[in-house]
This record gives C-alpha cells, sequence and structure tokens, in this order.
C-alpha cells in the first residue's frame, strides 16, 4: 500500500528546468567526480548523470581554472548545474552565468578576506545568484561549521552549530530579499541528519531542504545508511531533492542516481523498513562521495581496503573515517576514532582531533591496522578493567 504522505508546505524554488517545493516532485541529484579541468570527462561524466535521470549535477570550483573549465563544461550539456563554491566566495561571479545554482558553505566564507563580515559575502552571493537568475543553497556540513558558532555550543553538540547557523542566513537571506533558496544540512550519521533536519523543518516549514547523508560511503552499506535518513524524513514530508553519496569509481557514479530513484520509489509504494538502531553497537566506516576534489582517485580503492581489513573488528563500537580531500577531510575526521584524509600522494592519519602522521598509499593500511589493534585493545581493558 502506498504511503499518503502530507508534504511540508515548502515554497517553489526554480533550478534551471526543474523546480523544488511546494508539491513538486522530489528531485535526485549527483555531484562530478573527475577533475573539473578535465573538460572532455567532466562533460561525459554529467551527460551520464542526466541520462541515468539525475535533475540536477553538481561540480565542484576551487580555482579560476575550475571556472574557466565551467564555460566550455556548459557550452557541452543540456543537464541543470549547481556549482560548489569551495573557499574562494568572489568566483561566484565567475561562475553564475553558466550554471542554474551556487552552493555554498557557511563554514567556508571565513577562508578569504577573514576581516570581511560573512553577512557581506552572503549578500555578494545573492547578488550574483539575483543577477544571473540562480537559485542558491545553503549547505551546512557537520566537519565544517561556521566557526563562530561552533564556540557558543557544547563540543558534545553537533547539531546545535549546524541548525544555528542555516537559520541564521536563512534569516539574512529573507532580510535581503532574496528567497529563491534552500537549505542542506548533513552528516554521516542518518540518525543525526533524521534530527537536524527535523529540527530545521519545525522551525522553517517554508524552506525547500535537500537531504543527503555525508560521506555515507560503499555501497551497499552507503545505500542502507541513507535509506535509513530518507524513509525517516520524506516519510514525515521532510525533503524537497536528494542525493545519496556514495564512494564509487567514476564510472560508477550513475548508481547514485539510481539508488535515489529507488529508493524514492519505494517510498512512495509503502516498502519501507523497520529501521533499527544503526551502528550502536558495530564497527562505522564512513567514506566521503568520490568528487572532483579528490585529488587522488586511489582513495576509492583505500576505501573498500579499509573495508576489507577492519573486518575483524566488525563486532567493536568504532568508527573510521575515510575522507579523499583536504577541503572536508581534516574536520570531518575529528570526531571518528581513527580518520585518513586523502592528499595526491600521502594519506594523514588521526586519531580523533590528533594527527599521527602522513604516509604514503603503501604503507597506510599496515599504519592503519596498528592504531585499530591498539585502540581495541585499550577498549577491552577499558571494559574489564
Amino acid at each position: 500500500m502506498a504511503l499518503l504522505i502530507q508534504r511540508n508546505p515548502t515554497r517553489a524554488v526554480k533550478i534551471g528546468t526543474c523546480t523544488i517545493g511546494a508539491g513538486h516532485a522530489i528531485t535526485v541529484q549527483s555531484m562530478t567526480a573527475t577533475p573539473t579541468q578535465d573538460v572532455a570527462a567532466t562533460v561525459a561524466q554529467v551527460n551520464d548523470l542526466a541520462e541515468a535521470g539525475a535533475d540536477l549535477v553538481r561540480i565542484a570550483v576551487d580555482s579560476r581554472r575550475d571556472a574557466a573549465a565551467l564555460a566550455a563544461i556548459r557550452a557541452s550539456v543540456r543537464a541543470n548545474l549547481s556549482v560548489d563554491l569551495q573557499e574562494n566566495y568572489r568566483l561566484a561571479a565567475v561562475v553564475a552565468p553558466y550554471v542554474d545554482e551556487v552552493r555554498y558553505n557557511p563554514g567556508h566564507l571565513y577562508h578569504h578576506e577573514s576581516e570581511k563580515p560573512w553577512q557581506d559575502k552572503v549578500r555578494y552571493l545573492a547578488d550574483v545568484a539575483a543577477a544571473h537568475d540562480c537559485a542558491l543553497r545553503v549547505g551546512v556540513n557537520c566537519g565544517s561549521v561556521d566557526p563562530a558558532q561552533a564556540v557558543r555550543f557544547d563540543r558534545s553538540d553537533r547539531l546545535g552549530p549546524m541548525l544555528a547557523s542555516a537559520l541564521e542566513h536563512c534569516e539574512l537571506l529573507d532580510r535581503l530579499g532574496f528567497t529563491r533558496y534552500c537549505v542542506s544540512l548533513k552528516d554521516s550519521d542518518p540518525w543525526q541528519v533524521v534530527e537536524v533536519n527535523r529540527r530545521f523543518a519545525a522551525a522553517r516549514p517554508d524552506v525547500p531542504l535537500h537531504l543527503g547523508v555525508t560521506e555515507a560511503g560503499l555501497p551497499p552499506e552507503g545505500v542502507i545508511k541513507t535509506r535509513i535518513a530518507f524513509e525517516q524524513l520524506i516519510s514525515r514530508g521532510i525533503g524537497d531533492t536528494i542525493r545519496v553519496s556514495l564512494t564509487v569509481p567514476n564510472h560508477r557514479k550513475r548508481e547514485e542516481i539510481e539508488a535515489g530513484r529507488q529508493i524514492l520509489a519505494d517510498i512512495a509504494a509503502g516498502r519501507v523498513r523497520s529501521v533499527v538502531d544503526y551502528g550502536l553497537h558495530t564497527l562505522n566506516i564512513i567514506s566521503c562521495p568520490s568528487c572532483s576534489r579528490v585529488e587522488n582517485e586511489a582513495f576509492v580503492e583505500l576505501a573498500e581496503q579499509v573495508r576489507d581489513l577492519t573486518a575483524y573488528a566488525r563486532d567493536h563500537k568504532l568508527t573510521i573515517a575515510v575522507m579523499g580531500c583536504r577541503v572536508n577531510g581534516p574536520g570531518e575526521t575529528d570526531d571518528a576514532d581513527l580518520g585518513l584524509w586523502c592528499g595526491p600522494h600521502y594519506v594523514n592519519l588521526k586519531r580523533g582531533a590528533e594527527t599521527l602522521g602522513a604516509f604514503g598509499y603503501d604503507a597506510i593500511l599496515p599504519r592503519l591496522k596498528q592504531e585499530l589493534d591498539r585502540l581495541i585493545a585499550e577498549r577491552t581493558a577499558g571494559a574489564g578493567g
């Protein structure tokens, strides 16, 4: 039997040829994993994702060379495009003519022109978006939250800073008269995603929400984590556009679209699972989706190797994070028991927020196992004492 879902009364936001919110069909997104400056490869991936049913494809831009490549990409694709601004918010003016949505992270607005108030930067982004007929997405991530909000909350409170940051940016955009925006609040824990989005939707039921579990990881586990969050939220009428973030090789990126479509179809048909408390007493491996920020494609293979290597520890309540880039990697590994974030030539190993060193791709696995064994021994001894 199909579920009768009363959708949240969000306003309509037009993004290219699709519209989210206001009862429109929930759209499905993905993000390119090819280097943005490799125009041919990026065009091929955008077209492949569109062919798989993507309503919107996001492309990361981290430099003026990336921005220049975007113009050539736009000329060769018909898909709706979103640009993922990294740390240089001023690139918005360069890329906005070629995209339908500009996504910015409030926590990254402090990296350039740190002396300038973030409110001025958001005003700039809103002006650019309005001038070029673009929507905005305010993208709040657990691992790169606004530092001004983070200091207002206890370190153990993961959701408070995220929620406060999102609401603060919505309030400013409203005051500026720019309402063509949506919000995303993402975490690697599906239950945290459910809770923070539930709170936001209660406070701002008018704002369309983009749903996703960041660093969901390898399939099938990554699909299961995401399904848990989506079932809980969409069945409550929360969510207007989605992305399934999977760690897969470039040629398999369309699996994100296929998984998203399948989850939506199952929810609509009432084929939802009895959701258990995810990962409460077991090993949890999180890994970020392959995207154009990844500086070494060996990252995907490394994530698979980590999963295989650590299978013996499956009954231990530990979290291992495998991140693919320097943008979100350092921050988003802080909450893991063991974290790896990958550079072009080295993998940085962390234990919580402590950095243990950088190791070659051929040397990281034995070092990871050493730390994992040490951690298990410490916790076993502690439990026995």
